[in-house]
């Protein structure tokens, strides 16, 4: 097993659209991507200003990725996990694990302090982020409105 992990690039957008779309529209998702959709998220994630995701590779198969962007807060910059995406036949043996690890050493190395992130309460999004020592925000709460 020859696991690699680097930059993402604009050439390898296409792999990600595929994956996101076999991982979001399967269970627990269940959500609706098509081909067209997708490419407009992941495009518009790559060209965010303060950009950073790499691709994790396994034998040259990408297995997933990781994505976000940096913003300036009062106390100095803070990252934006946008997306993580594993291949959900392979989710559970520590991959994304291995994924936010090395995200949050570039960000150490990038002297950015603090990450945040938006799941869905409850399920295994929820309790992976809890097991890689990712706390609930109080202070915060994410409000909606349907227009």
């Amino acid at each position: 097993m020859a696991e690699t992990i680097v930059l993402i690039t604009n050439d390898k957008l296409e792999q990600c659209i595929e994956l996101y779309i076999k991982v979001f529209n399967s269970e627990p998702w269940n959500e609706t991507w098509t081909h067209e959709t997708a490419k407009e998220r992941l495009t518009d994630l790559l060209h965010t200003p303060r950009f950073l995701g790499f691709l994790f590779y396994d034998n040259d198969n990408l297995i997933g990725f990781i994505a976000g962007n940096s913003k300036k807060s009062y106390m100095g910059l803070t990252f934006y996990l946008a997306e993580l995406c594993i291949n959900n036949q392979i989710q559970g043996k520590g991959y994304g694990s291995k994924l936010l690890l090395c995200l949050e050493d570039e960000l150490k190395k990038r002297d950015i302090h603090s990450l945040y992130l938006l799941t869905s309460n409850g399920g295994l999004a929820k309790a992976f982020y809890l097991k890689n020592n990712y706390v609930i925000n109080e202070n915060r709460i994410v409000m909606k409105k349907n227009l």
